[in-house]
């Protein structure tokens, strides 16, 4: 597997989960379900990001893999839920008093908190999802491994298909994508979107716009209301939950929606499909990792279309099979290096 990826982030952000999502569970400043015990002395902590674990996205997806590794490598597990960036360290802090022998954090956005930590206890292994640690602040620390996605790969197939299905019913060639925060976890994704859109119809029109909210679905729909007003017919929704809203609108209005992260076909009645990331993997694969005795600190693991990491989710029937199978060969393509998508806008 290769073990690079584009640098994804140039600063860290504190306001709200990458493309984590909407839970709104706020009964406690941090939540803590330990397991019972595990047929391994391995111990593994996952520090959610202020999405929650119940986002229907970012963070859920991550807390499955940590499931997924309980049930089937036998390691004692510990979720810890962050409610606001100020319970990052204590939650890391935490993992790190309770002997856990990895310590993930679900995002970029604990990038700050997570470096430091890993810098005070040098003999713990960390993993930080969404985040490249050979640059700043990690720098390579040699306790701590990025675990990277290239959803520029899975934006670029979803925005294909978009384009396809615009083409087919006619009207306005418009779609969308409305994002969380302007950074980069955010706008890797619509990158690959608009530019594979393009690349079937160099005509069409990509509107793009964000709702500087991770959570609150009530925004995301009034940025995805003004898209629909000007002619969109299919809105990529970039934003966990608050992205929910722009599924809904899509609903209201009798356009099509794209899910993002998980495969949201069943969060609304008029899914597309969706571009999926799959972080509970990367969860998986660096506990095994652990279990194995090969943690790599210093450098990334890298998830994409070639290894499985990043794929599309269930396509909505209306989709013609034709349409399907331009898809999989443009997926072809990228996979052998013969189509190269930007990571960028």
């Amino acid at each position: 597997m290769r073990t690079t990826i584009l640098a994804l982030l140039g600063a860290t952000v504190f306001l709200v989960a990458g493309c984590g999502g909407g839970g709104n569970d706020a009964s406690s400043s941090t939540t803590t379900q330990a397991s019972e015990g595990g047929n391994s002395d391995v111990s593994v902590a996952l520090v959610s990001d202020i999405g929650k674990f119940n986002d229907r996205s970012f963070n859920q997806s991550q807390k499955e893999g940590l499931d997924r590794a309980k049930s089937e490598l036998g390691v004692t597990t510990e979720p810890l839920q962050s409610n606001s960036p100020s319970d990052y360290v204590p939650n890391l802090t935490q993992a790190v008093r309770k002997k856990a022998d990895l310590v993930i954090s679900a995002g970029f956005l604990l990038a700050g908190d997570t470096n430091t930590v890993a810098k005070a206890h040098p003999d713990t292994h960390f993993a930080i999802t969404d985040y490249d640690v050979t640059g700043d602040p990690f720098k390579g620390r040699k306790n701590v491994e990025g675990l990277t996605y290239a959803a520029n790969e899975s934006g670029c197939l979803v925005g294909y298909l978009a384009a396809q299905m615009v083409k087919k019913q006619g009207g306005k060639q418009v779609i969308g994508a409305v994002g969380g925060l302007e950074i980069p976890p955010v706008t890797i994704w619509i990158a690959g979107y608009q530019h594979c859109a393009k690349l079937f119809n160099p005509q069409i029109k990509v509107l793009v716009d964000y709702s500087q909210d991770f959570v609150a679905s009530d925004k995301c729909k009034t940025v995805a209301e003004n898209m629909i007003s000007q002619g969109a017919q299919v809105l990529f929704q970039v934003a966990g939950g608050c992205g929910l809203g722009t599924l809904k609108a899509a609903d209201e209005h009798k356009i099509w929606g794209i899910g993002v992260d998980k495969d949201q076909y069943n969060d609304a009645k008029r899914v597309l499909t969706s571009g999926v990331k799959r972080v509970d993997n990367g969860v998986f694969q660096a506990i095994k990792q652990v279990t194995d005795g090969k943690f790599k600190g210093g450098g990334n693991l890298l998830f994409n279309l070639e290894n499985g990491g990043m794929d599309v989710g269930k396509i909505n029937p209306a989709v013609p099979q034709a349409m399907i199978d331009k898809m999989n060969a443009l997926k072809a393509k990228i996979i052998s290096g013969q189509v190269k998508v930007p990571a960028t806008l």
